[in-house]
Order: C-alpha cells, then structure tokens, then sequence
C-alpha cells in the first residue's frame, strides 16, 4: 500500500452562511505531521474537527464509485481529494482496516482509531442532499488517524503494518455499532453486536469518543 494523493487546506467561507471550513483542499507532494495534524492542515472549527484523534482523515478511493453510482447530477465529480481527506491510497477500505491498526509511513507512525462521522458540508460541497446520509447507511465513512511519531510523509510512501491488535474491530464495524444506538437489531443479533460492543470497549487504540458509543451501545443491548 503506497500514498497516492496527500491533500491539506485552510479555512475559507463556505457555504450559504460563510461558516469556515477547511473541506476544500489542495494537492500536496508532502505533509509535515505534528500530533494534532499536518501543519499545512488547518480545522475551520476546532472543536469538531482535528486534535490528537482526528489528526488525519483518509477515505477510501473505491466508495468514490460508490458514490458515483449513487448520485449522477452533482455540480462537482466525486474524485479523490473532494471530499477533504488528507490522504489516499488504493486498496484500502472500511472493510479491511481495523481499529488500533499501527502503520510506519515516511518518517511518521500513524494510528487508526475511529470511523469519520459524515456531516451536512459534504451535502454543500457536491450540491447536492442526502450525500452524508448515504455514507451513514452504507458504512464507507472513511477513518481518523493519531500520530504516534511526528514526521513527514510523501506521495509515494508506503504504509507500512507494524500492528493490528488481536480481535481487531474494522472501521465499518465500528460505524455499524453506532447504529445499534439509533435502531436495536433483531434479537439473533444482539449477542452479536453486544459482544462487537464489549470488544470495542477493551480497545485502548478507539477514541475516546466511540469509547462512549460503545459503552452506551452495550447498556442499550443489554436491555
């Protein structure tokens, strides 16, 4: 696995209200990573985005065809880069990354510690409504990495697997759990998703925050 695209950008007003946002971002050969993310990288708002756990997005280069597919009159392609990931690379997806994943890259090392909640900009950003909640309903949200060593990485570098801890959950898994907040599933699932729930729960690599939606998913399929 090898980077293809590296992407960072800067808040600029967008949308109807001009609310900041760094959605929008440009190409880059490299990036310099600190732990709370790349320093060409910057969050229009800091509270939801960047941080130690959110340092740095990727999305998965196949669930741009998904998204192809889906919708066909956007006023902007769905390619790599738009919808504001900071880097790319092929053959992989939410299937086949798992929580806790540790990858030596450049000079850096990176941690996959939760799914990217989609929200409404991404609506703006193609023209388009119902984007966000088509990637809710078919799980290709993309991840969040942590920085676990500082570095720079390059177009062209590999990502390399250093870990995968035992049991792993995948990005998709993670992001189905969440569901089981909003909908409980049929009863020949719940031990299933319980025992999804207490994995992710004993995962220390998760982030703080799915930590709390595991926890809150078991309390609700345990009733």
């Amino acid at each position: 696995m090898q980077i293809s695209h590296l992407f960072a950008g800067k808040p600029q007003a967008f949308g109807s209200r001009g609310a900041p946002s760094s959605i929008i971002k440009k190409p880059y050969k490299s990036l310099i990573i600190k732990f709370d993310g790349a320093v060409e990288d910057e969050q229009g708002n800091k509270k939801l985005h960047g941080g130690p756990f959110m340092a740095l997005h990727q999305y998965a280069q196949s669930s741009f065809d998904v998204l192809a597919a889906q919708f066909t009159n956007t006023q902007l392609a769905f390619d790599v880069g738009s919808i504001g990931e900071n880097l790319s690379a092929p053959s992989m997806d939410d299937e086949t990354v798992f929580i806790g994943d540790t990858y030596e890259v450049g000079s850096a090392i990176l941690q996959l510690v939760s799914p990217r909640a989609p929200c409404s900009k991404i609506n703006t950003r193609f023209g388009i409504s119902r984007v966000d909640a088509f990637i809710y309903e078919k799980n290709i949200t993309g991840w969040y990495y942590s920085v676990l060593k500082e570095g720079e990485i390059a177009c062209g570098d590999s990502l390399k697997l250093v870990d995968r801890p035992e049991d792993a959950l995948s990005v998709s898994q993670i992001w189905q759990l969440r569901k089981c907040i909003k909908q409980l599933p049929a009863e020949a699932m719940r031990e299933y998703w319980l025992n999804i729930a207490d994995t992710a729960i004993n995962t220390p690599s998760l982030a703080p925050e799915w930590q709390a939606f595991a926890n809150r998913a078991a309390v609700k399929l345990s009733q």
